[in-house]
């Protein structure tokens, strides 16, 4: 049916429909007022102490404190929280509801409310009467409950009686639990956190400290410590000794200190995380780090000093830690302790050089004796191709044994047609009582001393070999191998010579150098330095063509040594050794008489004779002599080594040095003083007969500088006052007047610095005519070798001027040069 939209009947319909509306709009409210306050739900606003929801959704608050809800519903008023009540669903004294969660009996009407809930003031409403804010004060829980649950209830306002019912069977819930109490005051905690943290450190400490001291080196350290270390040895030693029961109570004690720290930071921080990184921190610098790096560097003095806190820890957890104690006793065994092998042990003193107080040298011996028994003889042997040996059919004159002298060896091997074919050994020694005059050959002396060979195999160890020479039997062993290299029976091939001193070397890492040695080291051959105190005794071996007479070496090197040091006249600072030696070797000077019992005052037999002049010099060297002297005919006798003639020599010994033709020469005495007869004590009869002579001490040395410069001043003899004949056969050394003032020039042109000039000029010529006698003088300054300036380290000049003349092919000259101006 369609309607006009712009007549009278649409007017009245709106009309109609409006007033519907608003009939239905007034009687809403009227309604709802006179149904009341009608409350749906709630909420927690906010709370002084924790509080929050569960995981259950039930809203959990604490004992004591003040909480704010939300309340939401209808027509809320501000006496609205006048129908607001709790009452207790259960209360525990655990915490095992489920977080308020638990069945109760279903019962809606609230028939006991709870005054431990309880709600203050008026409730705040909004605008629109739909949520208000309620205040509640919760009291106290009991001391035996520890949650307990609580239902909202609201009065029914349409009932005359009050009756309250519950709100909601789940979430109308509110679940208080008590307050969080700690375990100490706290004081009391943060004083046991100290001591925990203090205690922690010790066992850890002690842990590294004492049980990185193993018995063995506890043991060294109370025995060869310092006393110090000493006494805290003794302390420690004992319980060190139960090594698995002093660990099993270290460690139990340090994990009961953590834990009980652990828990005393969680109580005291009330948050797991913050008591974990606490702890943690904690434990690692104070109870770890610090204590250990204290205890790695003083566990011995640490661990005595807290010996007895360590022994009651041990007491406390003795139920516990004695029984594992002994299980790892069972399984593990006995604890030894740490043992070095040689080489552990080497190495160890090795690295522990720059810490300890061992020199190098004291270094060295412990390493050569750790290393004996790895080496073998081979490897410290004296090859045998360098090896000084000497043949079996060799004779021992003067020129061998002067050979042996100069090797400078005590034990020398005998070979027989090769030198890889040892038979016999020479002791030095074994040469005491052989004549170099006689030519023993040496087979006499090795077969009657016979001395052992000992071989050894080459691969014999160092320790055994030192022991073998320790035995006495002999310091020299010869090393030889089995060689079956080849074709034919296998035979002993000689390797080498090892000695004691070499394996002595080897235990000391260094070489043993005495005054004989040629080389620092056999295997490398490297030269010591030259010996100039070392003297060459086969320089004074003779030639067949030296001397008319012939006497023995030692008996000329006894005579050369006699003059040097006896007679003043021919000290080294007035004749030099080697011009004395020449003098000495010339044919002319070593003379000898032969006594005929038939004729015993014949002329011959007169060395000196009263009355008649003489111009030379005595000295006996074999044979006696009678001498008669003074007024009153006194007779005495003398044997070898008395002399004879000094004022013969020493009359007129102020020889003008020739001048060189392109050196200038120096005017000086030759003597400070006149040289004063002397001889050998068992003399002195004769030096009193001497004296008598004293008249001819002329003042020979006042000469002018014109006799100085003209040439020698004019000879004065010497007339003895005294007989010297001869008693037996009869050697001596004569040297004359000439032989000495030659002798004189000799000596102090060698002296004297030569300038370049005449450097080249081979000997300074003499300008004026020599004395009688001596017409080659300048020859005999005409010598190779004749350089003063001395060999450094090299031997003396005496040695090194006869090596020259052996060496040089025109040695024979320049010795006849000498021997002619002799």
């Amino acid at each position: 049916m369609a309607m006009d939209s712009s007549g009278p009947g649409f007017t009245l319909t709106l009309l109609l429909l409006y007033c519907v509306f608003a009939g239905a709009r007034a009687e809403g409210p009227a309604a709802g007022a006179a149904s009341g306050p009608r409350i749906l739900g709630m909420r927690l606003e906010r709370s002084d102490t924790p509080a929050g929801t569960t995981e259950r959704g039930v809203i959990q608050v604490t004992e004591g404190s003040d909480i704010f809800f939300r309340f939401y519903g209808l027509h809320l008023l501000p006496n609205t929280s006048a129908l607001i009540k709790f009452t207790e669903l259960y209360s525990s004294d655990k915490e095992d509801d489920t977080f308020g969660a638990l069945a109760s009996p279903v019962n809606r009407t609230c028939s006991e409310l709870t005054k431990d809930i309880e709600v203050r003031g008026s409730m705040a409403v909004t605008n629109r009467n739909t949520s208000g804010v309620v205040q509640l004060r919760i009291k106290q829980l009991r001391k035996s409950e520890v949650v307990k649950v609580f239902g909202v209830c609201v009065r029914d306002t349409q009932e005359k009686e009050e009756t309250y019912y519950l709100m909601d069977d789940r979430d109308g819930r509110v679940r208080v639990v008590e307050v969080a109490k700690s375990l100490l005051p706290t004081w009391l905690q943060v004083i046991l956190i100290c001591f925990l943290l203090v205690l922690s450190g010790m066992f850890s400490g002690l842990n590294l400290g004492l049980m990185a001291l193993d018995p063995m080196e506890l043991r060294i350290v109370r025995d060869y410590g310092s006393e110090k270390e000493k006494k805290y040895a003794a302390k420690i030693e004992p319980i060190r000794q139960k090594g698995n029961y002093l660990l099993c109570s270290l460690l139990l004690g340090n994990v009961l200190v953590n834990t009980t720290l652990t828990i005393l930071l969680d109580d005291l921080t009330k948050s797991g995380i913050g008591a974990v990184v606490a702890s943690t921190v904690g434990i690692v610098i104070f109870g770890e780090i610090v204590p250990q790096a204290l205890c790695s560097r003083h566990g011995l003095a640490v661990g005595a000093n807290t010996i007895m806190v360590t022994k009651l820890f041990m007491l406390l957890t003795f139920p516990l830690s004695w029984p594992i104690s002994k299980v790892l006793d069972c399984v593990l065994g006995q604890e030894i302790g740490t043992v070095y092998s040689r080489e552990k042990l080497l190495g160890m003193l090795k690295v522990t050089q720059p810490f300890n107080d061992l020199v190098k040298e004291e270094l060295n011996m412990i390493q050569g004796a750790l290393e004996l028994r790895s080496k073998t003889v081979e490897d410290v042997m004296t090859p045998v191709g360098d090896c000084f040996m000497i043949r079996s059919d060799g004779v021992l004159d003067f020129n061998t044994m002067s050979e042996i002298m100069e090797s400078g060896y005590t034990r020398i091997p005998v070979y027989e047609h090769e030198r890889s074919n040892i038979v016999d050994i020479l002791y030095v020694k074994d040469l005491a009582f052989v004549d170099p005059d006689d030519c023993t050959t040496l087979k006499t002396i090795t077969k009657f001393y016979n001395h052992p060979v000992h071989f050894v195999f080459h691969d014999t160890k160092l320790d055994s070999m030192l022991e073998e020479f320790k035995k006495g039997k002999s310091h020299l062993a010869i090393v030889q191998k089995v060689n079956n290299e080849g074709e034919g029976d296998p035979f002993y091939e000689v390797l080498g010579l090892v000695t004691l001193e070499d394996v002595i070397e080897e235990i000391i890492k260094s070489e043993i150098l005495d005054e004989s040695d040629l080389y620092t080291d056999n295997r490398n051959r490297k030269k010591v330095a030259p010996n100039k105190n070392k003297r060459d005794f086969s320089a004074f071996k003779q030639s067949e063509s030296e001397s008319k007479v012939k006497i023995s070496p030692q008996l000329l090197l006894a005579a050369h040594r006699f003059l040097a040091t006896e007679v003043s006249l021919f000290s080294p600072s007035q004749v030099s050794d080697k011009v004395l030696l020449r003098i000495l070797r010339h044919p002319d000077v070593i003379q000898e008489i032969k006594f005929s019992a038939a004729d015993k005052l014949s002329a011959q037999h007169y060395v000196y004779q009263r009355g008649k002049p003489v111009d030379y010099f005595v000295l006996i060297l074999q044979g006696r002599v009678e001498v008669e002297a003074g007024n009153e005919n006194m007779k005495f006798e003398t044997g070898p080594f008395s002399f004879y003639g000094v004022m013969a020599i020493s009359v007129s010994t102020l020889v003008a040095a020739p001048r060189p033709r392109h050196l200038p020469f120096k005017r000086f005495p030759l003597f400070s003083r006149l040289p004063e007869f002397r001889s050998p004590s068992h003399l002195s009869g004769l030096n009193r007969t001497a004296s008598l002579s004293g008249a001819d001490r002329t003042d020979s040395l006042s000469g002018s500088n014109g006799q100085l410069n003209s040439g020698v001043a004019a000879a004065q003899q010497y007339t003895p006052d005294f007989y010297v004949r001869a008693l037996t056969d009869l050697q001596f050394v004569k040297i004359t007047r000439a032989q000495y003032q030659n002798g004189l020039v000799a000596s102090r042109l060698d002296s004297t610095p030569q300038s370049p000039e005449s450097g080249h000029s081979g000997a300074p010529c003499l300008d004026q005519t020599p004395p009688p006698g001596a017409a080659d003088a300048d020859a005999a300054l005409t010598y190779p070798g004749a350089d003063s300036t001395p060999t450094e380290n090299g031997p003396d000049e005496t040695t090194l001027l006869l090596l020259n003349e052996q060496n040089s092919p025109n040695a024979a000259n320049h010795h006849s040069q000498l021997d002619n101006s002799v």
